[in-house]
């Protein structure tokens, strides 16, 4: 695993290098303080699988700078280190080509999974992301009093119910969105979670899971 990382701060960059290092000894981890130098370093002979950058490091611009590289380098995925969970900051590091988004606050055990789980070709989303947002489900879709305790249907936050109620009226991605209100990645974050919950692998799966359990189309 030879991974970029990539930060302004000396003590952030040393302190998940070593975290890295201990954790899983076969990881190298080449250093950059800014992006002009992480640019520099992909563009180089060095082989780099993986690179995480600092959302708010000199040369970043925003998200300027995860565009670049993307666009120069497409081959390899690129994570967004960053202090900052809002939900705003997540879903606009992934429209614009993140695979993923890293809390500072992740445990080191966390933040090998995740890299793990990046380097496999999956996406790594916090979980502070899918926590239920408040939003109210649309009358009559489910009566939870109906349900058993044990029910995963209960396990749907109100906006997944949503998502799924959608779903099962045979909308895409891009029209659940537009129902909502909502980004289309943002609907792709809830799936994600609503296939985890229901043991789904995909769309067609959730459907049938859901009607399974007493879900009403």
């Amino acid at each position: 695993m030879n991974i970029l990382l990539a930060d302004d701060h000396d003590l952030v960059r040393d302190g998940i290098t070593s975290f890295l290092k201990l954790a899983a000894p076969e990881v190298e981890v080449a250093q950059a303080k800014d992006f002009a130098e992480a640019l520099a370093v992909v563009d180089s002979e060095t082989v780099v699988e993986l690179t995480i950058l600092d959302l708010n490091m000199p040369g970043m611009n925003g998200l300027s700078g995860l565009t670049v590289m993307r666009q120069k380098h497409p081959e390899i995925p690129v994570v967004i280190l960053s202090g900052s969970v809002k939900r705003s900051d997540v879903l606009n590091a992934l429209e614009h080509g993140a695979s993923g988004y890293l809390p500072k606050t992740l445990s080191g055990k966390s933040l090998i999974n995740a890299l793990r789980l990046i380097l496999s070709g999956e996406k790594y989303i916090p979980s502070a992301l899918l926590e239920d947002d408040g939003s109210r489900m649309r009358p009559g879709e489910i009566d939870l009093d109906g349900l058993a305790p044990d029910n995963p249907l209960r396990q749907l936050t109100n906006r997944e119910r949503e998502v799924l109620g959608l779903l099962t009226k045979g909308l895409s991605n891009k029209e659940i969105a537009k129902q909502l209100t909502v980004r289309e990645i943002t609907v792709k974050v809830h799936l994600t979670s609503i296939f985890k919950k229901l043991g789904a692998a995909n769309r067609t799966q959730a459907v049938k899971i859901a009607m399974q359990l007493g879900w009403e189309a």
